[in-house]
């Protein structure tokens, strides 16, 4: 994920998705001399004991672990008065694995029965260890401390009690002063030089003039928000909030006057006075503010989880964009803006170079406010074609197509894994969705046995017939849905049915090695892409895959890897040009087993995508997972394009139906407008349009799943990481499109949310 910066976190910081994928993670083993056994050794083994129960293990293992480092966990302890700073977490490691192992433990007296010393021990680490971390193999640190706490509440209630009221107060405000001009015309203000160029920079000439033109919330008028009467009863109070933890609270009026005066970059602080004005509703002014950034900050950065760099003018002028087409009533649009940043697909912002153009805003008609998607490109002929039973095609004009049966066929997929409330892969409880028949009828329960809870009152009326979920998503317009042939192996009966009842193709994945699958590696060290041995354990993977599913009918494409460029269980992200060598390897021996098909990517947002262009040639789409959030995905499509020179499939999008301090109807409004957005901007880019190289998306995802937070009986509210969502937090147990409601009639009951419906509509429009 890109696209976001890295804010205060709540009790987790980190990334995870994909978790149906990890089933493994946790149950890697491997055993070393006592002499050698450091306290990560210790974790990793116990973790994998208790998911095979093996608890008398766990019970010595984690003694041992306790015994060995406790003094130097105690001294670690001592020196801490709130949890680790981000980036400082194994500074305390082996305070934060010690307290990991007390964990375990605790959590193998539960799983045995033994309820009170269960409590015992959990009520023993969260006393000498509040503030330890335990690392989650998805990406993320968690506090020992609140689980703890959540099992303890679990044990003494018999049930998890909520842990987050809703404050569903919304304060917005009025400005005092929304300046004189709109949009401002910077010519009369001072001069640009350099337009277009590495040079770029604007020189103010008449501050007074400007700063009036501009009003509350613009650079450089940095004076009449302290004359405005509200800033002013606000004043006293405004020192004791913190500006990141205000930033995405419904009280718009205080977080925006105490981003008036946060110690942050101008750049930083630009763009969210500009955030806080959208959601206020002052949309011109809020262009007025992102513009600013463009025009004074072009080359400000922060960075996301991952430590990839998120170029902060690049998401203003996509903001922009953005506001200008959801509110015509503005009139205007921006032309010629652009900011390029040379060398910035990787990490290192000291080599970055930066071309700017700030554009110019143009005054539209009314015909022109109100238009579409404008008029189509001359195609002309075919200039390059790959596959046969699926082929992918280039125009003269640059313009990509997919086609099926010789007919245009845009993605429109999701990403299908429904998991049963109550099962986690780190508790070993995960079933295979396809075999999964609880209900004992002989099929499996999810595809063919869901309904769909129309008035959400968690049970099932006369009314609300068996449907099953291959239906639900024919009714929503799906034709594709993405899975892999690891862990489990598909059932060929079921996606044969799939698709000749419902339509419905599938894009089948290997993970190439990502989160250390399929290279024998183990999950503590990761996938080693250089390593000759690893690449042969890769290839054999992906040679099963295409021999197993070649001649099915069913089968769209074929899909490599799951954001390996960010890391976890792999080195795609220290050594990059190992892993697309790799990548190329790989795409040249599914074409010599089946040349019928295209292969993609699913890579990570842009991040490397210069040495992708250059290493990974025989890989027909590219394709990542993007949450750059409701305001499509940018530049993205003509990076790809200039560097590339690839079609694009986005093959992870979305957001969460939860934010704290929402109502439920808000979230999910705010859910449904992110893909309506998201799927726009891919239709803006497809075929003909835009860049031209948009081939679909596929939605993350179909179906909460409630185990991501780890407490798989509970719908987890906490935020996991910060990115561009309601309340600038990824929930990541409402994801779905559909919820399981309360949960007691998993894995049957659904419920649809407004984002389904908005794929219902959209997805039934032609694609021209």
């Amino acid at each position: 994920m890109k696209g976001f910066l890295v804010k205060k976190d709540k009790s987790f910081v980190g990334e995870g998705i994909y978790g149906f994928f990890i089933v493994l993670f946790l149950f890697f083993s491997f055993n070393l001399p006592a002499q050698e056994k450091t306290t990560s050794d210790y974790v990793d083994k116990a973790w994998s004991e208790l998911g095979k129960r093996n608890f008398t293990l766990v019970y010595r293992l984690t003694s041992e672990c306790i015994k060995n480092f406790e003094v130097e966990a105690s001294k670690q302890s001592a020196l801490l008065n709130g949890l680790p700073p981000k980036g400082k977490e194994n500074v305390y490691k082996v305070m934060n694995d010690v307290a990991t192992c007390y964990f375990i433990r605790g959590e193998a007296f539960m799983r045995e029965g033994k309820i009170e010393q269960a409590k015992d021990t959990f009520t023993e680490v969260i006393k000498k260890y509040p503030y330890a971390l335990a690392w989650d193999p998805r990406g993320w640190f968690w506090s020992i401390k609140e689980k703890s706490e959540i099992t303890l509440r679990k044990l003494k209630t018999g049930r998890i009690e909520e842990e987050l009221k809703q404050n569903i107060v919304k304060t917005n405000f009025k400005l005092y002063d929304e300046g004189s001009e709109f949009p401002i015309d910077y010519t009369r203000y001072g001069k640009f030089y350099g337009v277009g160029t590495k040079d770029y920079s604007y020189k103010i000439e008449d501050l007074r003039g400007l700063a009036k033109a501009s009003g509350e919330g613009v650079y450089p008028d940095s004076y009449s928000f302290r004359h405005d009467p509200q800033f002013k009863k606000l004043r006293r109070s405004l020192v004791k909030i913190k500006h990141w933890e205000i930033l995405n609270s419904r009280d718009l009026r205080t977080a925006f006057y105490k981003w008036c005066i946060a110690p942050e970059p101008a750049g930083v602080k630009q763009f969210y006075l500009g955030d806080i004005l959208e959601r206020n509703g002052n949309f011109k002014q809020a262009v007025k503010a992102y513009y600013a950034v463009l025009v004074f900050f072009p080359r400000a950065y922060g960075w996301t989880y991952w430590h990839t760099p998120w170029y902060i003018a690049k998401a203003a002028l996509d903001r922009i964009h953005y506001l200008l087409r959801r509110h015509p009533e503005i009139g205007y649009s921006l032309e010629g803006a652009y900011v390029k940043v040379e060398h910035g697909f990787d990490n290192n912002i000291a080599n970055d170079k930066f071309v700017v153009n700030p554009g110019h805003f143009v005054r539209l008609n009314l015909i022109q406010s109100l238009g579409g998607r404008g008029k189509l490109r001359q195609l002309g002929k075919v200039v390059k074609s790959v596959g046969s039973r699926v082929k992918l095609v280039k125009y003269e004009s640059g313009d990509w197509q997919l086609q099926v049966n010789g007919k245009p066929f845009m993605v429109k997929g999701i990403t299908y894994s429904p998991t049963r409330v109550g099962e986690s892969p780190d508790e070993g409880t995960l079933a295979d969705w396809m075999k999964e028949d609880t209900n004992k009828n002989g099929r499996p329960d999810s595809p063919y046995d869901s309904w769909i809870d129309k008035n959400r009152n968690n049970k099932r009326d006369k009314d609300e017939k068996i449907v099953g979920d291959f239906q639900i998503m024919k009714n929503m317009g799906v034709n594709c849905i993405r899975l892999y042939h690891q862990p489990f192996m598909p059932d060929k009966k079921i996606l044969s049915d799939l698709y000749r009842r419902f339509g419905i193709m599938v894009i089948m994945g290997d993970f190439l090695g990502k989160y250390a699958l399929g290279s024998g590696a183990s999950w503590s060290k990761g996938t080693d892409y250089s390593n000759p041995k690893q690449q042969e354990n890769m290839l054999d993977s992906v040679r099963k895959m295409v021999r197993e599913f070649k001649d099915e009918p069913y089968i769209l494409m074929w899909l490599l890897g799951n954001e390996n460029v960010y890391g976890l269980g792999c080195n795609a992200d220290k050594d990059p040009v190992s892993f697309f060598k790799f990548v190329n390897r790989a795409a040249k021996e599914i074409k010599e087993i089946d040349p019928t098909r295209p292969v993609a990517i699913a890579s990570g947002d842009e991040l490397y995508l210069d040495i992708f262009a250059k290493y990974a040639p025989d890989i027909d789409i590219f394709g990542t997972n993007a949450y750059r959030g409701k305001y499509g995905f940018g530049s993205l499509w003509q990076d790809v394009k200039d560097i590339a020179d690839k079609p694009v499939m986005i093959t992870e999008y979305g957001a969460p139906a939860f934010g704290e301090g929402y109502t439920q109807q808000e979230a999910e409004d705010f859910q449904a407008e992110y893909h309506r957005s998201c799927w726009e901007d891919i239709m803006n880019n497809a075929f003909g349009r835009g860049s031209g190289n948009a081939l679909g998306g596929i939605v993350f995802e179909f179906l909460d799943e409630w185990w991501k937070a780890y407490e798989p009986a509970y719908h987890d509210k906490k935020g996991l990481f910060s990115g561009p969502f309601l309340d600038g937090y990824m929930h990541e147990e409402w994801l779905g499109v559909c919820s399981q409601g309360s949960g007691h009639n998993s894995p049957f009951l659904r419920q649809l949310r407004h984002s389904y419906f908005i794929y219902k509509n959209l997805w039934k429009k032609p694609l021209n």
